[in-house]
């Protein structure tokens, strides 16, 4: 079987040939996030009012962790002034703080009036 090919056409010069249009695309415009979109970490502050066994028992009450997690939280708040309980949105970090607070006094030691202090700051904040 015989091919066929379709004749050669002669090119048209008439016209001129034009670079093809460059496409723009509008500058994107860079909002400020959002508390709701940036991380927050929940940090307990350490003091002396304060047994081992009230924080190991506040921590697991309010976050659920064990026993073994709690006492390695309370070591490094104890040794380090201050350990942070939790990373997330601002108003889960608010949420577990109002809880802490809530948590009362600690019943092993006297002089003890309240609560231990939690405090909210932007997670991508360096520690004090």
């Amino acid at each position: 079987m015989q091919r066929l090919t379709p004749p050669l056409l002669p090119l048209d010069t008439t016209r001129p040939v034009r670079p093809p249009t460059p496409v723009v695309f509008p500058a994107r415009v860079e909002e400020p996030e959002s508390d709701t979109e940036r991380l927050w970490r929940l940090v307990l502050i350490d003091d002396d009012d304060h047994s081992y066994e009230y924080v190991i028992e506040m921590l697991g009450a309010v976050f659920g962790y064990g026993r073994e997690k709690s006492f390695a939280l309370a070591r490094i708040v104890d040794t380090q002034g201050r350990v942070t309980l939790m990373t997330a949105e601002k108003v889960a970090c608010e949420a577990k703080q109002g809880q802490v607070h809530a948590y009362g006094a600690d019943p092993r030691i006297p002089r003890c009036k309240g609560s231990m202090t939690a405090i909210v700051e932007e997670a991508d904040m360096p520690f004090a």
